[in-house]
């Protein structure tokens, strides 16, 4: 990899814009073809929003962490296909039950076993009510509004009802870093785990770092314009003045940094690509690492989850301790709480989880030995963690947003542009081998990434 590089006009069969998983896996795909292919990127690393933080002498994947469902999944596949070591951690799609998952009522006491499993069973019969009641509706009907439908002609009562929508709000938050009212009542179409779940100990980040071997990566090159015509091919300029033509080029930066405006694009994107941007927008989601010097919750629990008032922002926490041996929980703030606390230190939002925490265990809860937190929506490069479906999108912007213009000189490539399973590394890494696909003019396997 290079930071200074100098460009030629003409050089390169194919340019990319962005060392993400996306970006990298056409690269590599690309280069390994005999093509061609220099790589834009404007950090100082390799693979954006996977990203492993190894200060201390620990491993915290700051980005992306799961594979969510590992059968017959090309992502898990290419990581095994790298020799990368995995942890089996399974508790996708913020499920009620499946797995130990200690709850505590709104008054802070731990549900017994028999009344876990009659909560559980209520979520599935409104699952299985919303998901009849989805299927009969189109676009521009929020996930709220779907919600509210199907609860009402569940006649419950209201404490019932209330505990169950509260179940939901939280779901599509920890899902989709949003509102409940704000997501189309599409967009968790896709939220099925097929197969076992996994997790890195020794950081997803091998992955980008894996797939950028023996491919062109030139770091800390922001992308400012794009010129792209059927005629001319592409010209891609850098914040320094660089600039790269090639035939064809593939931008993977997220949607975030696309509506921003960061990147201009001469012309302008065209349809159905700009409506499909213009229909999905970046989430707030962040993570919140707690490591402690000893254990004070149960043994043998996978998720603590709190019910009631209390829970408005803290409500779930996942035990990692089999990933590295310490102690440790991981909490989101997701939708409406990561906009609150947005400007808030570090020590405010770790103080805040732990008087959540200290509502449940009291003064067992110690102060941590370390803590993280993200901030992904205020990342220049990022603008948020991944992409949903605002009201009156469909499932299909996924795909259109990656449509090939001018010919195919121009396409879009990364998480949000996979339909079948987007805001997912899987997504990243099918999007970039469909963006190769479309350039060779020949369906490519996933496995020539390592073959």
């Amino acid at each position: 990899m290079e930071s200074s590089p100098i460009f030629a006009a003409s050089d390169y069969d194919a340019v990319v814009v962005g060392a993400g998983i996306a970006g990298l896996t056409v690269a590599r795909l690309l280069t390994r073809a005999g093509a061609r292919t220099v790589v834009l990127e404007a950090r100082d690393r390799v693979g954006g929003r996977v990203h492993s933080d190894r200060s201390d002498g620990t491993v915290t994947d700051r980005g992306a962490s799961w594979i969510h469902g590992i059968a017959d999944a090309p992502l898990h596949a290419t990581t095994e296909a790298f020799g990368m070591r995995t942890v089996e951690f399974t508790v996708g799609s913020y499920q009620p039950d499946g797995r130990p998952i200690a709850y505590y009522a709104p008054d802070g006491i731990r549900l017994d076993d028999a009344s876990a499993a009659s909560f559980a069973a209520d979520v599935h019969a409104f699952d299985d009510a919303l998901s009849t009641y989805v299927s009969s509706i189109g676009a521009g009907v929020s996930y709220g509004a779907a919600t509210e439908t199907t609860l009402s002609g569940l006649g419950w009562d209201s404490a019932r009802t209330e505990r169950v929508r509260e179940f939901v709000r939280h779901r599509t938050e920890e899902q989709y870093g949003v509102w409940i009212d704000d997501l189309d009542a599409h967009g968790l179409d896709d939220d099925e785990t097929d197969g076992d779940e996994v997790v890195f100990p020794d950081g997803y980040d091998q992955l980008a770092t894996r797939l950028a071997e023996g491919v062109h990566v030139v770091l800390d090159q922001t992308v400012s314009r794009v010129a792209w015509s059927a005629e001319d091919g592409a010209t891609v300029t850098t914040t320094r003045g660089d600039s790269v033509s090639a035939v064809r080029a593939v931008v993977t930066v997220p949607v975030g940094v696309l509506k921003a405006g960061a990147v201009a694009f001469e012309p302008p994107l065209a349809e159905p690509v700009a409506g499909a941007l213009d229909r999905l927008e970046m989430n707030t989601f962040e993570k919140v690492f707690l490591r402690f010097g000893a254990r004070f919750w149960d043994d043998g629990v996978y998720a603590i989850r709190r019910q009631g008032p209390a829970a408005r922002w803290w409500h779930s926490w996942y035990d990692l301790t089999a990933l590295h041996g310490q102690p440790t929980l991981l909490t989101f703030a997701a939708g409406p709480c990561a906009l609150a606390i947005r400007d808030w230190s570090d020590a405010q939002i770790v103080a805040s989880v732990l008087d959540s925490l200290r509502e449940i265990y009291g003064a067992a809860v110690t102060d941590p030995v370390r803590s993280d937190v993200t901030r992904w929506q205020d990342d220049p490069y990022a603008r948020g963690s991944y992409a949903y479906m605002t009201v009156g999108s469909t499932t299909a912007d996924h795909d259109d947003l990656a449509t090939p213009l001018g010919g195919g000189v121009l396409q879009l490539a990364g998480e949000a542009t996979w339909t079948d399973d987007p805001a997912t590394v899987t997504a990243a890494l099918e999007s970039g081998r469909r963006a190769a696909s479309n350039i060779l003019g020949r369906d490519v396997d996933i496995a020539e990434l390592w073959v």
